[in-house]
């Protein structure tokens, strides 16, 4: 038995610059995005028969890989190359969809580093995003960027430029430890309760791209910004960055966000946060804000019929956490 932990993840600026449409033709694309102490978790293990099963939020039993209507799944094993005999349960720290904390991409590294584990072969973080990257957006065709498979595979707080030929350059932020703690305690999530599908939005995101490439690139230089306030223990900017970047943001596509999910935000602005985001797609999911440690209890009551997540960041990337095989 194999289990894989893939930490999910929180993108700060620079989301969207990472789709091919714009990093290949508008100077390359650059993201500021955390892993965080949420997990998907792979378990695979070998039948006593040929069958395959798949245990999700459904079960499949399946004799043929083709049948398997798990997409990631199917096209994992294709690419690793393990076409019977196998078990594979995947569980969650959050919801398993519509959440914007990049888990389909989290699943999809997890599987991978899973199932390679598996069949005894060791891959590093950047073969596992780049496979990831393949086949959610190669083979699978999502309408996706490059960032949540390289965030899960990598961990950390990273500044990820893509490049126009396609290449990916992985840039540990390396700021004060009280900084980083600091950042930590200032940031909230919020469960909107709103579960979407990114697929829609994302779709009409990248038919944008060439309409709104200059938001995009104002999106990509914050970045820099962002960076600079976190070197300089300028939180508090860093705060109002974000809530720029989501004013960006909400111009990409008609669905980003809603009146349910602005009223939230205003609300939580008006009680004392400076900035805030829904995380991944928009739509719904989680939204995080940052918020000055003294005007939290506030914002907490203010938003008391949301779930709150209380996270940390993580510095580890996809790992295996159990193998024993007889």
């Amino acid at each position: 038995m194999i289990i894989s932990q893939t930490p999910l993840r929180i993108s700060f600026a620079g989301g969207g610059t990472d789709f091919l449409d714009y990093y290949s033709n508008f100077g390359g694309g650059r993201v500021l995005s955390t892993a965080i102490d949420k997990y998907i978790y792979v378990i695979i293990k070998r039948r006593f028969d040929r069958m395959i099963r798949i245990g999700y939020s459904t079960t499949e039993m399946v004799n043929d890989i083709d049948d398997i209507q798990h997409d990631l799944v199917r096209e994992g094993l294709k690419k690793v190359g393990i076409f019977e005999g196998v078990e594979i349960s995947t569980m969650a720290d959050i919801p398993s969809t519509g959440s914007g904390l990049g888990s389909s991409s989290a699943v999809t590294v997890g599987l991978l580093n899973a199932m390679y584990a598996y069949r005894g072969i060791l891959k590093t973080a950047e073969e596992l995003a780049k496979e990831a990257c393949e086949i959610e957006i190669d083979i699978l065709k999502k309408p996706i960027g490059k960032q949540d498979q390289y965030i899960s595979s990598y961990g950390n707080l990273r500044d990820i430029i893509f490049k126009e030929n396609g290449d990916v350059e992985i840039n540990a932020v390396e700021i004060d430890e009280g900084i980083k703690d600091q950042l930590n305690r200032n940031l909230l999530l919020f469960y909107t309760g709103k579960k979407r599908k990114s697929s829609s939005i994302l779709s009409e995101q990248k038919k944008n791209i060439s309409s709104f490439c200059d938001i995009l690139s104002a999106m990509k230089s914050m970045v820099k910004e962002m960076k600079s306030c976190l070197m300089k223990g300028n939180l508090d900017d860093f705060g109002k960055l974000l809530h720029k970047g989501w004013m960006y943001k909400k111009n990409l596509a008609s669905k980003i966000s809603n009146s349910y999910i602005d009223e939230i935000y205003e609300e939580a602005l008006r009680k004392g946060a400076l900035g805030g985001k829904v995380a991944g797609a928009g739509g719904g999911g989680f939204l995080l804000l940052y918020c000055p440690y003294d005007r939290q209890l506030a914002v907490r009551e203010a938003l008391s019929n949301l779930p709150e997540l209380k996270f940390n960041f993580e510095r580890d990337g996809t790992k295996i956490i159990f193998n024993i095989q007889r």
